[in-house]
């Protein structure tokens, strides 16, 4: 089903950010997500901060891959550049056009299977090449598109709503960008958007790769098997002659997470999800004290929310490559290519 302009119904006079522009500058197109789908909500945080920023919409660049999560850039700032690109390849198209034009603001929306699986190579040197960008992963753990099977984000002990258990150790992207070097970490639930909206407007900021890992509950494909509301227990025991399939209409998940404590999420299958805020002195810029406190509260089955690590004296892709301050796309051709006299001298350290 293809996405669908969203109506100007006429409001009260709406508040105006710096630019003169209201929040219905920043929207985008009508989601065709399944109702209260947590990608949604993390479609409404990035709209209000570029929106609480003042971020021009002709200079945001919004790319995805292929999943669920990649449909989000259709959902915020219809006036913003945008590319879909194939499956996992969402980093490496954004490292180019990066390479080209540093003067956009870019942000990469990606689900746990097109980073974690078939894009890890990308994401790995997208963070190893710093790429000045908003990394946002959508993580609900499954495959939505193809009928819920377990993703490589997926928990030990999780049930899909088909087959067994998985037994496979999960890859955790906060972990894995503390060990690729990553200059930014945080990690936060689309149910929050208290603790949301600020991590991203940091993100915009930050001179570097900003990796947010956001917990976004998938409504549809997040029963499991013990479950006697699951579609698989109603499929087993119910006698019928059409087999069809129904996406309930359900309550979007929300939930504050404290300061400094765990809150527990129920999910709509009746399972829980525990969250934790880093405690107040919670030292952001220590990478292996960073990795010991998410390992800490991994072992009690918590997942950790907020900033988790931030490196500012990091260097950029085009810091480290010494390349103009404006676009190379904006640079003339004879600049660029200065001709063969040019590359025969550059080639003479090469001999």
């Amino acid at each position: 089903m293809p996405s669908i302009t969203k109506p100007l119904i006429p409001l009260a006079p709406l508040p105006k950010n710096d630019l003169g522009l209201t929040i219905r500058d920043y929207e985008g197109a009508m989601s065709t997500l399944c109702a209260g789908c947590g990608h949604d909500s993390i479609t409404a945080a990035i709209v209000h901060a570029f929106w609480e920023l003042s971020t021009p919409p002709h200079t945001i660049a919004k790319l995805s891959g292929i999943g669920c999560s990649s449909k989000t850039p259709t959902y915020f700032v219809r006036g913003a550049h945008g590319f879909n690109s194939a499956h996992g390849r969402m980093a490496a198209i954004a490292t180019g056009a990066y390479a080209a034009n540093r003067e956009l603001t870019y942000i990469g929306i990606s689900g746990d299977g097109d980073s974690l699986s078939i894009g890890i190579g990308h994401l790995a040197h997208a963070i190893r090449r710093n790429v000045k960008m908003v990394y946002v992963i959508e993580n609900n753990g499954v495959y939505g598109l193809t009928k819920g099977q377990l993703s490589a984000s997926a928990d030990i002990g999780s049930r899909p709503k088909k087959g067994d258990a998985n037994v496979i150790a999960p890859i955790d992207p906060i972990l894995l960008g503390l060990a690729m070097g990553a200059t930014f970490l945080a990690r936060s639930f689309s149910g929050d958007k208290e603790q949301l909206i600020p991590i991203l407007k940091a993100a915009v900021a930050h001179n570097g790769l900003a990796l947010i890992d956001v917990i976004s509950p998938c409504v549809t494909f997040n029963d499991h098997e013990g479950s006697t509301k699951s579609y698989r227990f109603m499929r087993e025991h119910e006698v019928k002659e059409v087999v069809t399939d129904f996406v309930p209409l359900r309550r979007e998940i929300q939930a504050t997470i404290p300061t400094d404590g765990t809150r527990v999420v129920p999910m709509h299958d009746g399972s829980i999800v525990r969250f934790r805020s880093v405690p107040t002195d919670y030292d952001p810029r220590n990478r292996e004290s960073v990795e010991s406190y998410i390992r800490d509260h991994q072992s009690r089955g918590e997942i950790v929310t907020g900033l988790l690590y931030v490196d500012e004296s990091s260097q950029t892709l085009h810091e480290m490559g010494h390349t103009p301050l404006e676009g190379l796309n904006r640079i003339p051709v004879s600049e660029l290519c200065p001709g063969a006299a040019a590359l025969d001298a550059l080639q003479e350290d090469f001999r």
